[in-house]
């Protein structure tokens, strides 16, 4: 496999009605089968996905942890409105949002954006995927596929990387399991979450400060079968068990 990466230079700040896609489509001749990572700050910039603080009115749950991590609690009620679930709120806000996405401060960001501002996730990062790939292929009559990405932690290991919260036109997972390895044993379990590894690499050529680059074309990535099913449910899922057993001995305390 031999893939083409180039991120898209040259698209002007992006505010509330620009027509995102278009934008796009005008630096970036696209092919079928190409695949788009897509920064979640601009396409909720260009949909208006944002707030101002002042607007804001914090309650008192907000204000206690405001209190406690020395952050604004506006922006506090801010992360508090966007989660379904908080998973932890000490040291940091660690929440659940209802399109199943688990991140810290429930994505809310205030880089990349004036003061007084702060930028909300998509509300349905996968309908936000289907949206750009749908507007992209009546403008260039190219079939591609669309990552919508947003930067996070990773439990065991400092830093941050590109993960992908919506998706369209791949399927989020390549399963193996059924396959042989090289040695003609059966593969179980493996199932590799391919838009997870394009989106950590679309971040890198993103850059994390003042690079301008919200977007990044992968070429040549070819296709693969597999399914969707990103997120582990709530059984299955042993960190948030832990979690919330944590959680619960702080309340008890």
């Amino acid at each position: 496999m031999s893939v083409h990466v180039f991120g898209v230079t040259g698209l002007p700040l992006i505010h509330p009605g620009d027509d995102l896609p278009a934008l796009l489509c005008g630096k970036v001749g696209f092919s079928d089968g190409d695949i788009l990572c897509l920064a979640s700050t601009v396409y909720s910039k260009s949909k208006g996905y944002v707030r101002t603080l002042a607007s804001i009115t914090p309650g008192p749950v907000a204000l206690q942890i405001a209190g406690r991590d020395h952050e604004d609690p506006r922006f506090v009620q801010s992360v508090l409105d966007e989660a379904t679930e908080v998973l932890l709120d000490d040291p940091f806000i660690l929440s659940e949002m209802v399109h199943g996405h688990i991140g810290v401060r429930s994505g809310v960001d205030r880089s990349n954006i004036e003061d007084g501002f702060v930028i909300l996730l998509p509300p349905d990062p996968k309908a936000a995927a289907e949206d750009i790939r749908t507007r992209i292929r009546e403008i260039s009559r190219a079939d591609i596929g669309v990552i919508i990405t947003d930067t996070v932690g990773r439990a065991f290991r400092r830093g941050q990387t590109g993960h992908a919260i919506g998706w369209s036109g791949m399927p989020a997972i390549r399963d193996f399991r059924g396959d042989q390895d090289l040695f003609g044993h059966t593969l179980q379990i493996t199932e590799e979450a391919v838009i997870d590894e394009i989106a950590g690499f679309g971040n890198f050529i993103m850059g994390e400060s003042n690079q301008g680059v919200p977007a990044v074309v992968f070429r040549g990535c070819g296709r693969w079968s597999g399914h969707d099913n990103l997120y582990f449910s709530p059984k299955e899922d042993v960190m948030r068990k832990a979690l919330k057993c944590l959680q619960e001995k702080r309340s008890i305390r």
